[in-house]
């Protein structure tokens, strides 16, 4: 026979499991506001990242000094003269190297994959992630390879692919940079259409370019200048073939605007520079005067010692270093966008300039000035950069030498927050130590791997 207790005590024992358990309940809600309580939370990482004790050279924030940056989902949260490490997920040493904006090189080009041969729509351009975090560089503009008519493949093919981010100058010539056959059709020059393609794509589309016209016509700059215009966008020029009917005097004077940029101006192949001062030439100086901005664009056959050296030493410094990056000038005396750097370093331009040609500079050019900066909350594109001493050798287009005594050398790369270049490891455990406390959380920007941590190394013995 069941046993029964009393309806009055059956409720008497509910009441007591009820308030039992209302005090169980209390005391675990009591003990979660604890454990969100503003000095618990404190204690939390506030940032993912957080860059301690390196020199930021940041030229738009007049920062000239060691500080400490932090980033957060992507964005500069922080620059500081100390943030303490525990509010990271994962701090970085980096005393003694330099920390900048990620590096932007606006004359590059990378239209390949087309295998299109003797082309820049195709065989002659490289993929832009075998050269940019490399070298600090987070940013590049294609110069030109793709015109209206071939853009979208361009898009689709390599800007909507690649991890580094890609902006393009629509080249004048419907067709791209594809060879004679195709620059120096005039007939293929639109400025309506080039314009009405940069528009459809504003956010990505950031200039056009004129490039190797060989002919005594000012049609490819005055369409050009017609297409810039419409869109509100910038015009580079490559000048061509020099031709008496169209000096260089009246190209900065006449045809280009204040905001539009001249490329390759030490390669002297168009009357850069004054034969008898040896300075810039008369074209240059207004130029400058009329707000032209003047690009480096070495490449491979557009940069020479005798103009550079006397150039500088006159005054006349680059507005942004590029590399003109092809298959050619990235094995040559080009190489990369560091060693074009160097060389300006080499001929007395001082680092702090040196970066902001190669971060605010460029992105004021391309009027996309949320680039190149360690301001708060904007795109937290790092680059931590090593200055070697000691004894190193540049070259020109005519294999000449200047010695220099420093060297740049990327040692880490940020875009976006997360990093995608680490040459030697720094910020990372070791692998026979314990790991650190949040690495799980901190993985995602921390590696490039697309894998996550191994069981195996979150159980080895301490």
């Amino acid at each position: 026979m069941s046993r029964q207790l009393p309806k009055i005590c059956r409720a008497n024992s509910v009441s007591r499991w009820s308030f039992a358990i209302a005090l169980l309940v209390g005391a675990s809600a009591s003990s979660n506001l604890q454990a969100q309580s503003p000095s618990s939370a404190a204690s939390a990482p506030i940032y993912d990242l957080l860059l301690q004790g390196g020199h930021v050279l940041d030229d738009k924030n007049h920062i000239d000094s060691v500080m400490d940056v932090a980033i957060k989902d992507g964005k500069i949260a922080k620059v500081a003269d100390h943030i303490p490490a525990s509010d990271a997920l994962k701090a970085i040493d980096v005393k003694g190297l330099y920390v900048s904006p990620g590096l932007i090189d606006i004359h590059v080009h990378v239209y390949a994959g087309t295998g299109e041969r003797g082309s820049y729509a195709g065989d002659n351009s490289v993929p832009p992630d075998g050269f940019t975090f490399r070298v600090g560089v987070t940013t590049v503009v294609d110069a030109g390879c793709s015109g209206w008519r071939n853009f979208e493949d361009f898009k689709q093919r390599i800007i909507d692919r690649s991890k580094t981010r890609v902006f393009a100058l629509l080249n004048i010539v419907g067709s791209g940079m594809r060879g004679p056959k195709y620059e120096q059709n005039t007939a293929d020059m639109d400025g309506e259409a080039t314009a009405a393609m940069a528009l459809k794509y504003p956010q990505t589309v950031v200039g056009i370019k004129t490039a190797h016209f060989e002919g005594p016509e000012w049609t490819p700059v005055e369409q050009a200048v017609i297409a810039g215009t419409k869109a509100n966008i910038p015009v580079m020029v490559d000048f061509g073939v020099d031709r008496p009917t169209r000096p260089i005097y009246d190209l900065m004077t006449k045809k280009l605007r204040p905001g539009d940029i001249y490329t390759h101006m030490y390669s002297g192949l168009r009357h850069e520079q004054d034969s008898t001062t040896l300075g810039p030439s008369k074209g240059l100086i207004e130029g400058r005067k009329r707000g032209i901005y003047f690009d480096v664009g070495q490449g491979g056959g557009s940069f020479k010692w005798s103009l550079a050296v006397p150039m500088i030493k006159d005054g006349f410094i680059p507005d942004s270093i590029s590399t003109d990056l092809h298959i050619d000038s990235m094995n040559s005396a080009m190489k990369d966008e560091l060693n074009v750097a160097d060389k300006i370093l080499a001929m007395g331009v001082p680092l702090k300039e040196v970066v902001a040609e190669m971060t605010s500079h460029p992105a004021h050019e391309i009027k996309h000035d949320e680039l190149g900066n360690l301001s708060p909350g904007s795109i937290a594109d790092v680059a931590v950069l090593r200055l070697e001493k000691g004894k190193f050798g540049f070259t020109d287009m005519v294999n000449t030498r200047l010695d220099g005594t420093e060297k740049l050398l990327c040692e880490l790369t940020i875009k976006d927050g997360k990093i995608v270049y680490n040459l030697n490891g720094i910020g990372t455990d070791l692998w026979n130590a314990p790991p650190s406390p949040n690495a799980g959380e901190a993985y995602r920007w921390t590696t490039f791997a697309p894998h996550a941590p191994s069981k195996q190394r979150s159980e080895m013995p301490h």
